[in-house]
């Protein structure tokens, strides 16, 4: 490698540096700017924006899900969606949606199998998700039951860029042996068990209490949405998706710690100004954050 080569070289990694140090990663004032209480959620999952809707999860007597839309806070507009077939529940525990226009919908379910955490279940379901929208329920619209069985604790899909298209990642929930791993959204919709030869992409290992992901189009980033120990304390990592598939572990970028002393369950950026996060308790289970 000549001179002039390594300055390049050099010289992009620093534009790099100064274009991520003027965006949304560069969030180390990142507050809590408004709590409020969003009733019959159960306790909230997660949450995702899809165009320009803003949809919250819970696991209340059944697996659901409501429709917000944000003026000074986060108000119901009155539209709820259970994920029941046949009038019974069948994601009871929804962790994660990927939903990207043009390939299939996906939900998590993560089912714990012992009060010691140490056996789960995992399954992802694709669904119709236009379909959904309308019946407010699955019956008709659940298009692939598939088992996640390359899974270590827990599946929470969400579509991520990589290599230039569209994939399914996904991560573990647990004190150890976590990882984040890329699904083919469409070998993952026509497969049985996400162990099946082609689903799976590539993976790297991450830190724990993992409760679902985020990902930041145009930056490249994947934010790990997860607590500083089990259940408690407010974490968010920010990763170098690309960085960690080559290194076969997580890349971080920022790492944002908040007092909350609840179980943070989910988190979106609405714009790079602000985020919506969601937690597990029954009061003060959202919160409005503002990035400077």
């Amino acid at each position: 490698m000549n001179l002039l080569t390594l300055k390049m070289k050099f010289f992009s990694a620093f534009i790099c540096l100064l274009i991520l140090s003027s965006t949304s990663l560069n969030a180390q004032e990142m507050s809590i700017d408004q709590l409020q209480t969003l009733p019959e959620l159960g306790a909230a999952q997660g949450v995702s924006t899809i165009g320009d809707q803003i949809f919250i999860y819970g696991d209340r007597e059944v697996g659901m899900m409501r429709r917000y839309t944000l003026k000074d806070s986060l108000l119901y507009s009155g539209e709820e969606y259970q994920f029941t077939l046949e009038g019974k529940d069948l994601i009871n525990h929804p962790t994660g949606i990927a939903y990207t226009k043009g390939l299939p919908t996906f939900i998590g379910n993560s089912i714990r199998l012992n009060r010691e955490g140490t056996e789960w279940k995992a399954v992802i379901y694709a669904i119709d998700w236009e379909g959904f929208l309308k019946t407010k329920t699955l019956d008709g619209n659940l298009m692939a039951v598939i088992e996640d069985d390359a899974c270590i604790q827990g599946t929470r899909p969400e579509y991520v860029s990589y290599q230039g298209r569209m994939i399914v990642a996904t991560a573990d929930y647990g004190p150890s042996r976590n990882e984040v791993r890329l699904y083919d959204p469409e070998k993952l919709q026509k497969a049985k068990k996400t162990s099946e030869p082609g689903v799976l992409l590539g993976k790297f290992t991450c830190s724990p209490w993992v409760q679902n992901l985020h990902w930041i189009p145009g930056e490249g980033a994947l934010v790990l949405v997860q607590n500083q120990i089990e259940g408690r304390l407010w974490r968010l990592t920010f990763l170098d998706l690309e960085a960690s598939m080559k290194a076969g572990k997580e890349v971080v970028l920022k790492q944002i710690d908040f007092d909350n002393k609840d179980e943070l369950e989910g988190f979106c950026l609405l714009n790079p100004s602000l985020g919506i996060a969601v937690s597990s308790s029954k009061t003060q289970n959202a919160a409005l954050i503002k990035i400077p």
